[in-house]
């Protein structure tokens, strides 16, 4: 490390990520000559400096609460940078200063685009970067862990290799010591010709027994390998941020992980094994070949350049060919993932036609896009057939040439024409294996596109330990912005430990993004929030949200028994725990109704339960784990009146002694709020009580106000608040009926 201070610096920017997403606090220093990374603390104690070229960009982007520079020449990237957006300022500027320093005229400040692409329209299919075949060396990471097996798996391929060349080469003193001296009146000894067979049989066995134990061992491997890249891209996946799963669609994940990870497994388990063995019968039989008749092989690599050549040109075409197909491929699977779930939806506003229209035009895009890929393979594969054909003529018309010369025997060229025919078919094979090549580095890319997306969200490197979790949570300054769109602006707010806040607002206000932060789904922008005292982004993001309970509007429920789904937060909790939490959630009643009971199927999705049901099992799963922090999101929005009491009820049960934060549809229901927060463009314009609010006559009573003339003044009135203490909501309850 140095400690020679930098001179006339241009910029500075602060830092607090290291690359690897841990909170470090570090500063990057702009001089003339260079960029230094340092402590902040102690700029002359320098961590690295990277020398600037004529040439060198650097390249600012942003997504979602990360930001990110980079030093880039014309080939590769030089070194790169993380940040958190409240330090994006600093980086524009830092940047600005960079482009007026040193990158041509030319040179601008680039941003990662944050929005999906709805469809692929044909002209962004040729925006991809393709492929490169050097991707499938990146499998390395997973083939690793069986480098023994693989390699035991190649002495047996180069081994049975080595068996399959051996009859042919037993064919020329047949040939000659045998048939044709037979043929010129001379006996054959039976020892001889014995001998021989028994070597072809010998052979034959070798060579099957080899090729048997290399394939069952390599298939081995690869399905291991194929398993081991699933695994870890699910794991990623589940990993990453909820920013990622905005911008990607579900088939297009759904068919990276499944056909992708196929097409990997099977290019490993049987085209490499195929790729591998073809390379050492080539190898072989040329060494053979030369040491037979160095002239006559020769003539029989004539078409060997053309070939290569030809491989060379096509490879880049189909590179680029199979990442557009799998792009438009992944379109349909799309529209397959959204219809089926949604058919429903479909029927209801008769759809059907114009979703089969949607999906007939993505079908034909595919269809156009693999006819291009196949006018070029369709040329190509005969191509290199009629040269191997070409290429066995010459060696037929000069090999019969030598014979007559009485330069070889007619069981040298035999031979040379048995080991020919393999190398030809070798060589048409190596050909066809092209296409399954870049279909496998285009899979292999989208693989480790995922792979490669590094958490939004991170963990630090040291997480401070949650003990005795008090659930005081603060908000201060906090903002936060997707892109270039600023969502929350400056809020600053104290929760106090077991109280209640209600967030209200118009549609749009930032309400729903409040409490995603609080979640952290996703980190500020600038500001920070506390919990305790501690910032959130100082604990381990799996040991935070275990603190955290989450009603939503629209419970998703998966596909198993209710029990299951009422144990999804704690999978160890027994039966009695589990009854207990249904009872609580006002649940256990109708459950005990179902044809199963607990051991009842819900359906994908929970589609068997009522929406009201849906709820109560979803309130009965927070409450299993017992959350210090709970966070109700419109929950009981979409459900009658009748059931909204149920639900309220159940309610009552789970706020009791936690910190609650709430988003209600009507407002009546946030009555015994111990602070009703409204929030107007992301920020807070009044805090207060209900009573309170309505008095000052602001933001909250209109909002208040433009609900009761859209609702019955029964239904406003009836409504038990949520979070009521028991003995008011008691009280409330009586009055009500």
């Amino acid at each position: 490390m140095s400690h020679h201070p930098p001179s006339s610096v241009l910029a500075r920017l602060p830092l607090d990520l290291s690359t690897d997403l841990q909170f470090v606090a570090r500063v990057l220093i702009l001089t003339p000559e260079e960029i230094i990374l340092a402590t902040p603390d102690n700029e002359a104690a320098i961590e690295a400096r990277w020398r600037i070229q004529p040439g060198d960009q650097l390249q600012l982007t942003d997504h979602a609460g990360l930001g990110s520079l980079q030093l880039k020449d014309a080939n590769h990237s030089k070194a790169q940078w993380r940040f958190t957006l409240s330090h994006r300022q600093a980086a524009e500027a830092f940047t600005a200063q960079f482009n007026a320093t040193h990158a041509a005229p030319s040179a601008a400040l680039t941003r990662a685009s944050t929005e999906p692409t709805a469809f692929w329209p044909e002209e962004a299919l040729n925006d991809a970067t393709p492929p490169s075949t050097w991707t499938l060396f990146r499998l390395w990471r997973f083939a690793k862990p069986y480098k023994g097996q693989l390699l035991l798996g190649f002495l047996l391929t180069l081994a049975a290799t080595a068996a399959t060349l051996v009859p042919p080469y037993l064919t020329m003193p047949l040939m000659d010591d045998v048939l044709i001296p037979f043929q010129n009146g001379v006996a054959i000894e039976q020892s001889t010709v014995l001998k021989y067979l028994a070597g072809l049989l010998g052979a034959a066995l070798v060579a099957w027994s080899l090729g048997w134990a290399r394939t069952y061992i390599l298939s081995r491997v690869s399905e291991r390998i194929g398993a081991d890249i699933r695994t870890a891209t699910y794991s990623h996946l589940m990993n990453l941020s909820l920013d990622y799963f905005g911008s990607k669609r579900t088939g297009d994940l759904m068919a990276r992980i499944g056909s992708e990870t196929d097409r990997i497994n099977l290019f490993l388990s049987l085209h490499l094994l195929d790729f591998l063995t073809d390379v050492l019968m080539i190898a072989m039989t040329v060494t053979i070949l030369f040491s037979i008749n160095p002239w006559l092989a020769l003539v029989t690599l004539i078409p060997l350049p053309i070939i290569a050549w030809m491989i060379h040109i096509v490879r880049d075409r189909l590179r680029t060919g199979f990442e557009r197909v799998d792009r438009v491929w992944s379109q349909v699977t799309n529209i397959l993932s959204d219809t089926i779930p949604g058919i429903r939806v479909v029927k209801a506003f008769s759809q059907e036609a114009r979703e089969s229209e949607r999906f007939h035009q993505a079908n034909q895009l595919n269809l156009k896009v693999n006819d291009r890929v196949n006018r070029t393979w369709s040329l190509f594969a005969p191509t290199v057939t009629a040269l191997t054909e070409f290429g066995l003529l010459i060696v037929w018309a000069f090999g019969i040439w030598q014979v007559s010369q009485g330069a070889i025997t007619v069981g040298v060229l035999t031979a040379f024409l048995a080991y020919i025919g393999r190398f030809y078919s070798r060589m048409d094979s190596m050909s066809r294996i092209v296409s399954i090549t870049q279909k496998t580095a285009a899979g292999t890319k989208r693989i480790f596109d995922i792979l490669d997306h590094t958490a939004s969200v991170p963990n630090p490197k040291h997480p401070e330990k949650l003990h005795g979790c008090q659930a005081a949570i603060a908000l201060h300054q906090v903002s936060f912005r997707h892109g270039n769109r600023g969502i929350l602006h400056r809020i600053n707010l104290d929760i106090k430990p077991g109280s209640m806040v209600g967030l209200v607002g118009h549609s749009g206000s930032g309400k729903t993004t409040l409490v995603n932060l609080i979640a952290r789904f996703y980190d500020v922008s600038s500001g920070s929030i506390t919990l305790d005292g501690t910032d959130i982004r100082q604990f381990n993001v799996a040991d935070y949200r275990k603190q955290i309970g989450l009603v939503l509007q629209e419970p998703f429920l998966f596909f198993g028994t209710v029990a299951e789904n009422i144990a999804y937060g704690k999978a160890d909790a027994t039966h009695a725990e589990i009854i207990a939490a249904a009872r609580a959630a006002h649940a256990h009643e109708f459950i005990l109704k179902l044809p199963h009971g607990y051991d009842s199927l819900v359906g994908e999705r929970g589609q068997s339960l009522s929406g009201g049901e849906r709820q109560r099992i979803s309130i009965a799963r927070a409450l299993l784990i017992d959350p210090k922090i709970l966070i109700l999101d419109e929950a009981t929005a979409s459900v009658d009146t009748e059931t909204e009491r149920e639900i309220q009820q159940a309610l009552d049960n789970l706020v009791q002694g936690r910190t609650t934060i709430a988003i209600a549809h009507r407002l009546s229901t946030l009555r015994q709020a111990d602070m009703l927060v409204v929030l107007d463009q992301g920020r807070i314009v009044e805090t207060g009580q209900h009573a309170e609010l309505l008095a000052r006559q602001g933001h909250y009573y209109r909002l208040y106000q433009a609900q009761i003339k859209l609702n019955e003044p029964a239904e406003l009135n009836d409504h038990e608040p949520i979070c009521a203490q028991p003995n008011v909501a008691e009280g409330h309850h009586h009055a009500a009926n």
